[in-house]
């Protein structure tokens, strides 16, 4: 695959996440070593950049809730393995903060290439800041991008994560906030027979299509 291809070619939903073989602060990382576990991959624009600091150590200070969910954490950036090692021993100097995670060295832009993590109307040498879920399969499962300037909230991806376990296991919806120990969403009846016998079934419901249920 050339570099033109993998500049024009973006992830996708529910198809298997690009895969990559990289080196990273953590030695070399590749997508299998993930296999049954989930992940977060997330871009940021550089190393020593004060949004970016904060985004970090948030990740890192939600390391452990994340473990809780069977999920790690993956960063990159198109700086050097040693720009990685630096900011993060600069972050556990000045911060008290040690990032617990592996940062992607990403000097060709390969993987950011591949995962769509540059956006030539934002930068053509920096990554945006990128977020893909990927499930225990491989498989994404959900990419949100937010601009240069601001930064992430952090609390926002350990939820949907747990939305998206919760999704999968009980095979429900999740509603806007949806945070664990909520009410789910069940399905939408899907023929005329199925939504006369809706009412009857214990759910709370507002309508026909609108039921919820607690877990």
């Amino acid at each position: 695959m050339t570099d033109t291809t993998l500049s024009q070619t973006l992830p996708r939903l529910n198809e298997p996440a690009p895969n990559f073989d990289s080196k990273t602060t953590f030695g070399p990382k590749k997508l299998s070593d993930y296999k049954g576990k989930w992940l977060v991959l997330f871009s940021h624009p550089a190393d020593f950049t004060p949004v970016c600091t904060t985004e970090f150590m948030a990740f890192a200070k939600a390391y452990p809730e994340f473990q809780k969910l069977n999920c790690e954490l993956l960063g990159l950036s198109i700086d050097s393995n040693y720009a990685h090692i630096a900011w993060a021993r600069a972050i556990k100097e000045k911060f008290g903060i040690e990032i617990p995670f592996p940062i992607i060295e990403d000097l060709s832009m390969r993987v950011a290439n591949a995962y769509g993590m540059i956006q030539p109307g934002a930068s053509d040498t920096s990554a945006v800041r990128a977020t893909f879920i990927i499930d225990d399969k491989g498989v994404l499962r959900a990419m949100v991008y937010y601009p240069m300037s601001n930064g992430r909230s952090i609390p926002e991806f350990l939820r949907l994560v747990a939305a998206l376990q919760t999704s999968d296991k009980h095979g429900v919806a999740t509603p806007e906030g949806w945070q664990p120990g909520d009410k789910v969403i069940v399905p939408p009846p899907q023929t005329q027979q199925a939504a006369d016998a809706r009412g009857s079934e214990g759910y709370e419901c507002s309508d026909w299509y609108f039921c919820k249920k607690s877990l």
